[in-house]
């Protein structure tokens, strides 16, 4: 009998995904316009360094950790953002075990554990919607599509006790979390996008294309790259990581027809040939982007890989110039990675201060969540 409820519900499950997969084919064709497909580059990594290899490591790892809380409170970001790594390429390689691992994880936090569901009133807590409404991409389970909109729905109604700046953002059309901080264009972007895929409704993602011009006006410098605050002018590699990864997920869903994709596309072009300008021989980039004596870093050059590596992927970036880069920040990468499944030489996090000293002293840590998410990213991206 078990094996037969066993059975029943795997075929559930693929049933569920065909049918969430069919919403979202509208999503990415229209994204991706007509003839423009995946491109099939990385598939020559040397023993001990493809993505199945290193993304089962990393997914073992994170299903054994403790939670990652912010405030001592509620989930992380970071955990979400490694958890969205870990789900994304346990999809992708269609292990069904891996998801169910996952999932199992997550359930919790419908029961027991509901008080670490974070509130929605920041972008680093509303972002946590866009891992159940992944969860709702694979499994069309409605309890994960019910909990994960309203956090993206939130991010744009403006609260009884918003500030007058906050109100000028939300009349402008903009999140009243709108903060012009660089690492809130992944935030802001990753929940908006996962709404939009799910629901196929357009206003979801054309007001985070909207934002996402709004912030590559105002911070982003002649040479592509981005300064940590206006009044903090060095590139650190993480904020940049941020802007990096935020324009890539944003970019891979938006329509062609967006009135802002070109903006957004070539701004993007311009930091990657800015980042390819100053990976270092290692396939690294260092802590400050553009100092060649600072240390390299692993969080931010794990997201510039993972923007490369999509970029070559989906065509945007020219397999010539860019496939070599990025199979040798893979590689690197990989490198720094301990047996326990640690991704080491991780910058702990990082305020402002307009002190150079400030960014080549801080603190490198292994196995935070910070560098364990984004070369889960890169495994998924070398998967799908």
């Amino acid at each position: 009998m078990k094996a037969i409820i066993k059975t029943v519900q795997t075929l559930n499950k693929i049933r569920n995904r065909l049918l969430v997969g069919t919403l979202l084919i509208g999503s990415v064709i229209s994204a991706r316009g007509q003839g423009q497909g995946q491109v099939s580059t990385f598939s020559d990594l040397p023993k001990g360094y493809s993505a199945q290899e290193v993304g089962q490591k990393l997914s073992r790892r994170f299903l054994v950790s403790e939670h990652m809380l912010h405030g001592e409170k509620w989930i992380h970001y970071a955990e979400v953002c490694t958890w969205l790594g870990a789900l994304r390429f346990a999809d992708a390689i269609d292990d069904e075990v891996l998801i169910d691992e996952l999932e199992q994880r997550f359930s919790p936090l419908f029961t027991a554990q509901k008080d670490l569901l974070p509130i929605k009133n920041h972008v680093d807590l509303n972002m946590f919607g866009a891992l159940p409404l992944t969860f709702y991409g694979i499994n069309a389970n409605p309890a994960y599509l019910h909990l994960g909109l309203p956090y993206a729905d939130t991010q744009w109604e403006l609260p009884a006790d918003a500030t007058e700046e906050q109100r000028k953002l939300a009349s402008a059309g903009y999140s009243w979390q709108t903060r012009l901080w660089i690492d809130d264009m992944f935030m802001i972007t990753i929940i908006q996008a996962e709404a939009y895929k799910v629901s196929q409704k357009r206003d979801y993602i054309e007001r985070a294309a909207k934002s996402m011009v709004y912030y590559l006006e105002q911070l982003q410098r002649p040479n592509g790259l981005f300064y940590h605050a206006p009044d903090v002018p060095f590139y650190w590699g993480r904020g940049n990581g941020w802007m990096a990864a935020g324009m890539t997920e944003l970019l891979k869903v938006l329509p062609k027809d967006s009135a802002h994709y070109q903006r957004i596309m070539d701004s993007y072009l311009l930091m990657m040939a800015s980042l390819r300008k100053y990976q270092n021989k290692e396939g690294m980039w260092n802590q400050l982007i553009d100092d060649p004596l600072c240390w390299a870093e692993t969080s931010g050059s794990a997201m510039f890989a993972y923007a490369f590596i999509t970029g070559v992927k989906e065509g945007w970036l020219e397999k010539e110039a860019y496939q070599e880069p990025a199979k040798k920040a893979w590689i690197a990468l990989v490198n720094y990675i301990n047996e326990e499944g640690d991704v080491t030489e991780v910058c702990v996090g990082t305020n402002k201060k307009n002190d150079r000293q400030h960014y080549y002293d801080r603190p490198r840590v292994a196995g935070d969540f910070h560098g364990q998410a984004p070369v889960l990213w890169c495994a998924y991206a070398l998967s799908y």
